[in-house]
């Protein structure tokens, strides 16, 4: 069916006409005609199928032709994603180009300026509010907005905010409105909590399902069946003699989406990350390079799954399964959108098989599979059976568990025969105390000049150091069995005061001759090779070094496959 087909207002035809609108898509054709009715409606649609426009082009018509109060909120939009929010106040701002109506995208994660943008769009009244439900809710609670004039409420994106766990935050919303409204419900899954919902805010809605939940026939789909480390040596396969335009990897953790990216980088491709930790000006510039081809891949993770519309992206790459079906389809239904085509890759290790297979089930067809390149290795078997998988699951957590046990255990054992043994214990120790005291006693006995002797001695041969360096060790034998040394050790106190000085060997001389060891003892201290060895910071530079290397090794600890 063609737009002009439709019974829309001049106005919005023209609208239609600049942005190059000329078909309507299988959802557009069956929801527009009844949301003109204005009736309610629950619709069942996947991705991708030009649901934004199925639902503001009737709205900016009912608006155009009806009488509404120009001074309040006319109708509300809700949607779970601040991306969301941002696009569809972009296509409203296209289709509403030749109406009055003016609107106003309220969402998080920005500055005190937008706040204040936001808050006099809602009090000033703007015809169309676009919110998230959580921020919407945050500028309720703060001050009084008027939501009398409010005729027209729409869910778009319905299971996904029920599943981020907006539920409770709709229905306060939903509460705030008036009763005699129409509602408008979109959905890309059909769960009974969404059935649920749609019994409690609808009244007699119109039933419209397209595709339920199932990905264009354009998207080739196919998957690698590979080990872990294989992953991103397949991509580096991939883009070895393409470079790639366009790709989005999806992965399923913030942490893992920031190495991925991080290795892209370093495999010199122009790749940038988009996960939850980033503010909302980085997402813009994110997705502003992306869409205008400055950044080629984008690694992701499921934030951008549902509702970004971009154009001509020609690869979907699944680095890890989704852990449902449902994610799986709105993954890939980022490529192949107006009818394109395009190809989705998924790669599967050996603990994510049975997931895999339930999307097969789900999609009711098999997934082709490509062979992984014989140089990265061997591959493992497809055999997804869900007990293998439970039974890795049970024996890591038994391992976790048993090792709480094996404690236990060891506690009993110590509780019923370890007084014996500790006390068996105390009195090896006790033995080995009575035979260290005596050498203790015998330190003690020593004459203290003696040690006054031996302290300089120690200090100027390395003290402690020298003990723990073996190539000390080797030279103070030398240095006790010179002749001096023994008469410093038989000498009198005055004697060793005067005799103490020299600093390494030399022949023997009279150790009563004060002025000639006084003579030469400032040259013996300034080119003592021992006290410049033990000062050399020589030994200590490759520490740092050693130190950095270590540290890289680290960084790439958790990643399977090694530093890159």
């Amino acid at each position: 069916m063609l737009f002009t087909e439709l019974p829309l207002c001049d106005t919005l035809q023209e609208g239609l006409q600049a942005m190059n609108f000329k078909e309507t898509t299988p959802v557009q054709e069956q929801a527009i005609p009844v949301i003109l009715e204005k009736k309610d409606v629950i619709a069942c649609a996947q991705t991708g199928t030009g649901k934004t426009a199925a639902f503001l082009l009737p709205l900016l018509n009912n608006l155009q032709t009806d009488a509404h109060d120009e001074s309040k909120i006319n109708a509300i939009v809700m949607l779970p994603t601040r991306e969301l929010a941002q696009q569809i106040d972009q296509q409203m701002e296209g289709f509403s180009y030749f109406t009055p109506f003016s609107s106003v995208a309220v969402y998080g994660g920005n500055d005190g300026e937008v706040w204040d943008v936001q808050k006099r769009g809602l009090q000033s009244g703007a015809d169309v509010v676009i919110a998230t439900p959580g921020r919407l809710l945050s500028h309720i609670n703060l001050y009084n907005i008027d939501f009398s004039g409010v005729k027209y409420f729409i869910l778009d994106e319905a299971d996904r905010m029920l599943d981020m766990g907006f539920h409770d935050d709709i229905m306060k919303i939903e509460k705030l409105l008036p009763k005699e409204r129409q509602t408008i419900m979109f959905s890309a899954t059909m769960p009974p909590k969404i059935q649920q919902l749609a019994k409690s805010i609808l009244r007699n809605p119109v039933d419209i399902s397209i595709a339920i939940s199932k990905p264009p026939e354009t998207i080739l789909q196919s998957a690698y069946i590979c080990h872990e480390p294989q992953k991103i040596h397949i991509v580096k396969h991939l883009f070895k003699e393409k470079a790639p335009n366009k790709v989005i990897l999806f992965s399923g953790s913030k942490q893992k989406v920031k190495e991925i990216a991080k290795i892209l980088r370093h495999m010199g491709l122009s790749a940038d990350e988009m996960h939850s930790d980033l503010d909302q000006s980085q997402r813009n510039h994110v997705m502003h390079e992306f869409k205008n081809e400055r950044v080629n891949i984008l690694v992701a993770t499921d934030i951008v799954a549902r509702g970004i519309d971009i154009d001509d992206i020609s690869l979907i790459i699944n680095f890890d399964v989704p852990y449902d079906a449902e994610d799986y389809v709105h993954r890939i239904g980022r490529t192949a959108r107006a009818g394109d085509s395009g190809m989705a890759i998924t790669f599967v290790s050996p603990a994510e098989q049975y997931r895999f297979s339930k999307i097969e089930e789900f999609l009711g067809k098999k997934i082709y599979r490509i062979p992984v390149p014989s140089e990265l290795g061997e591959t493992p078997e497809y055999n997804p059976v869900r007990d293998n998988n439970r039974r890795g699951g049970t024996s890591n957590r038994s391992s976790k568990g048993g090792g709480k046990r094996g404690k236990e255990s060891g506690k009993k054992d110590r509780k019923s025969s370890g007084k014996p043994g500790r006390a068996k214990e105390i009195d090896n120790s006790g033995k080995q105390g009575r035979v260290d005291k005596p050498q203790k006693e015998e330190r003690v006995d020593k004459p203290q000049k003696e040690e006054r002797v031996d302290k300089p001695k120690n200090l100027r041969e390395g003290g402690t150091a020298r003990k723990q360096d073996p190539s000390k060790k080797n030279r103070r034998p030398k240095r006790e069995t010179t002749s001096e040394q023994q008469g410093i050790r038989q000498g009198t106190s005055g004697e060793q005061k005067n005799v103490v000085t020299p600093r390494k060997p030399r022949p023997p001389r009279d150790p009563n001759s004060s002025a000639t060891a006084t003579a030469k003892r400032k040259p013996v201290i300034k080119n003592d090779p021992v006290k410049q060895k033990a000062s050399s910071p020589q030994k200590k530079d490759p520490a740092p070094e050693q130190a950095t290397e270590t540290k890289k090794s680290k960084k790439w600890s958790w990643w399977p496959f090694g530093k890159k």
